[in-house]
């Protein structure tokens, strides 16, 4: 059975998170995982990278990801997982609502990695909408 982004402590796990890893796959059908900023909500996981990238080129060609955050040690393993699939998100009130989400959780880094606060052109923004989410250990 799967769970949902909107479950309490699912949503205070990412809450205390920074970094998840995200899952592609390459044309060769092998996955490819980097880590990722992002930001939650009941409804999704929204992240920002280069336009160009290998992961980008990926999500073009096949929207289908997962997604990991996890913490803890051998018998102590807390994890999220996230599958589903990517929409690319365009220049809208609503997207620059989500750069400011961003700035509100990444500053000074994020500011000091764009130069500025707006989202440089060579940035894209994508949505992940969740198909399947699990837990573990979380309680």
């Amino acid at each position: 059975m799967s769970e949902r982004l909107g479950d309490t402590r699912i949503g205070q796990y990412l809450a205390g998170k920074d970094v998840v890893v995200l899952a592609t796959v390459l044309g060769s059908g092998a996955p490819l995982a980097t880590p990722m900023w992002f930001l939650h909500d009941p409804e999704g996981l929204t992240m920002i990278s280069v336009d160009g990238l290998t992961k980008v080129a990926n999500l073009r060609r096949d929207p289908r990801v997962c997604v990991v955050a996890e913490s803890g040690t051998r018998g102590d393993i807390r994890s999220v997982t996230v599958q589903g699939r990517v929409a690319f998100l365009d220049d809208t009130p609503a997207r620059r609502a989500l750069v400011d989400r961003f700035h509100a959780k990444y500053d000074p880094d994020l500011e000091r990695l764009w130069g500025g606060r707006n989202m440089p052109a060579n940035r894209v923004m994508f949505r992940i909408v969740p198909s399947s989410v699990r837990s573990q250990g979380l309680g």
